[in-house]
């Protein structure tokens, strides 16, 4: 196989031609390396490529055989390998545990052959760190490929590997998927466990899934690492089939929620409005019926859960730095992250109120949108930042609050379906003028990802993107502008 024939698949292909006999899984892991050689250099995506990438272990079977993988540098993780979070304070730190996660993706027949960038302590909707330093967008690399899974984001984009791990507390699979031109869904809290010792990370709010090429990709995911472990914090309904069965079934007629207006302070711009209508004529043409949603929470609800977790947040972070031996201070911490530290020490907020925050915003979206089956939302109210733009961890000016509040606007349309548990997923399903990625988000009833399945089905069958793909890739010759 060559790196031409290798890009033109998603993994769902690429497991089949390991299957048949076709390829090999290390002939996989080289073209991936060529792919890694020739982009990642431009594009900061890649921090490191395993140098036994080779011989990794991994299933001769499943759904995803033989096919090379990227593990974001934080959440799940790999006994014995490096896991800094992006973090000079974590620099050089390994892993004992190796994450129910990763098991899966070995027993599924993926081989994790690195690590990508992240922002620190993946606080970040854009990936750009001191210890790492920034992530480009393949799309135009004087962008943001998104964060805090922009690694992972810009390595799929770029032709890399056609999957990779991602996670996601408040959008970070969702933006990099619509800033990159990708498929990113964020599953219902506890459809993929956290296990053995993350098991409900910021009370349910971050979960692990993938960025991917299509949707047959995304469902195959679903089917690999859904299920429960022993020590879960609940174990939510189970589907009644696997998910990439439902790719064969029919969707029904649907009740949609639209999202015409923002929810927080950021207006949307014209050609993300656009993006909207037109798929919300698609879903209509298709014979859903569709009402417009008012906004279902206030963002200033969520900016105050944010804050609220400022204390658990800043007590995490010294017992960190006493098992690393390093102080906290800004030798080991961005800005933006000590100033988030030095908050919380001082704040000191009760646990139950941030409990009781959580319940509440839980509460009163679950009211408002109960009679939708879906919502059509924008991903994003905006196309990818410009690189060093004030919304950063690297950002000397800003305070925690003008971060915080920043970041509840940028992420309107995401962070909330963390709160509530919602599956969400980001389909790259129209570009701007310019041609850069323009993300609509689907959300579901929890517990319901099978009907996000059929619906992003129908809408990639109807508006396919698979030929789409940025300049910025392996096997193009063209040159851009480095960082």
């Amino acid at each position: 196989m060559q790196l031409r024939e290798y890009l033109q698949y998603d993994a769902t292909g690429l497991a089949a031609l390991v299957s048949a006999g076709e390829v090999t899984a290390v002939e996989l892991t080289r073209l991936a390396r060529q792919a890694h050689d020739e982009v990642n250099p431009r594009i900061n995506a890649v921090i490191e490529f395993y140098d036994d990438a080779e011989t990794v272990a991994g299933a001769d079977l499943g759904l995803f055989n033989g096919v090379p993988f990227l593990r974001k540098d934080i959440g799940a993780s790999e006994a014995g390998r490096l896991q800094e979070s992006g973090s000079r304070l974590f620099k050089g730190y390994r892993s004992n545990t190796d994450s129910y996660y990763f098991r899966r993706a070995r027993n599924a027949g993926l081989r994790n052959i690195g690590r990508t960038a992240t922002s620190e302590l993946g606080m970040s909707a854009t990936t750009e760190s001191v210890l790492h330093g920034i992530t480009g967008n393949p799309w135009d690399l004087d962008r943001s490929a998104g964060g805090a899974s922009g690694g992972a984001a810009a390595a799929v984009a770029a032709g890399i590997t056609p999957i990779a791990h991602g996670s996601d507390g408040g959008g970070s699979i969702r933006i990099p998927a619509s800033w990159c031109g990708l498929v990113g869904l964020n599953p219902s809290r506890g459809r993929v466990s956290g296990g053995p010792d993350n098991q409900d990370a910021s009370f349910g709010r971050s979960r692990s899934f993938v960025l991917c090429k299509s949707v047959r990709d995304m469902a195959a995911a679903l089917d690999v690492f859904s299920g429960a472990h022993p020590g879960d914090p609940f174990i939510i309904v189970q589907p009644n089939r696997r998910y990439v069965e439902e790719l064969a079934r029919p969707t029904g007629t649907l009740r949609v929620g639209i999202a015409r207006t923002k929810w927080g302070a950021i207006d949307l711009d014209p050609e993300v409005l656009r993006a909207l209508e037109a798929t919300a004529s698609l879903l209509e043409e298709m014979g859903h019926v569709l009402e417009e949603v008012t906004p279902p929470y206030k963002s200033s609800d969520y900016t105050r859960i944010m804050l609220a977790a400022s204390s658990i947040f800043a007590s995490t972070l010294e017992d960190n730095a006493r098992a690393m031996a390093r102080a906290i201070d800004s030798s080991t911490l961005e800005p933006v992250n000590l100033k988030h530290y030095e908050y919380g020490r001082a704040e000191q907020t009760d646990p139950r109120e941030l409990h009781e925050a959580l319940r509440k915003m839980r509460f009163q979206v679950g009211e408002a949108i109960q009679e939708f089956d879906i919502l059509l939302t924008p991903t994003m109210p905006h196309v990818a930042t410009r690189h060093r733009d004030s919304y950063c961890t690297t950002n000397t000016t800003l305070s925690v609050e003008e971060f915080k509040e920043a970041d509840a606007s940028l992420c309107q349309y995401t962070g909330v379906f963390n709160v509530t548990g919602q599956p969400s997923v980001s389909l790259p399903l129209a570009q701007s003028a310019s041609g850069l990625p323009i993300g609509v988000q689907i959300v579901g009833r929890f517990g319901d990802e099978a009907t996000l399945v059929r619906v992003a089905r129908d809408l990639e069958q109807v508006v396919p993107w698979s030929g789409r793909w940025p300049e910025v890739r392996a096997g193009n010759n063209s040159k851009s502008a480095g960082l």
